[in-house]
């Protein structure tokens, strides 16, 4: 915006109002940003954005560092799930491998959709 074209709401703060701009609720808080930049110096501009800027690259290296710890916490839990896959597909071998095939037989039987799970 034009610093020229905020003259009249500097001089007036009704002025808006009157022109029928905005109505009587218009945002105070707003407003009042709206003319401390305009009276504001260059080096207060500045300043600020310099502001803004430091509490942006702080916002940034504060998620950055959260989803790096996160990433590891998830990277422990996989590497965990990983070794319990393997020792019960270890032991799933073994039982395999020492059941009688009636056993086997009895132990499939238990899972068809008939059978309604009586093991």
């Amino acid at each position: 915006m034009r610093q020229d074209s905020l003259e009249s709401v500097v001089r007036d703060p009704c002025f808006l109002l009157n022109e029928g701009i905005c109505n009587s609720n218009i945002d105070q808080t707003m407003l009042s940003i709206l003319l401390f930049f305009h009276s504001a110096s260059g080096a207060s501009v500045v300043a600020i954005d310099n502001k803004i800027e430091q509490a942006m690259d702080l916002v940034k290296n504060h998620l950055m560092y959260a989803v790096r710890e996160e990433v590891e916490i998830l990277k422990e839990q996989i590497k965990e799930l990983a070794e319990k896959n393997n020792q019960l597909e270890r032991e799933n071998y073994l039982l395999k491998n020492l059941a009688s095939p009636e056993q086997l037989e009895k132990f499939h039987a238990c899972f068809q959709p008939e059978a309604g799970f009586p093991c």
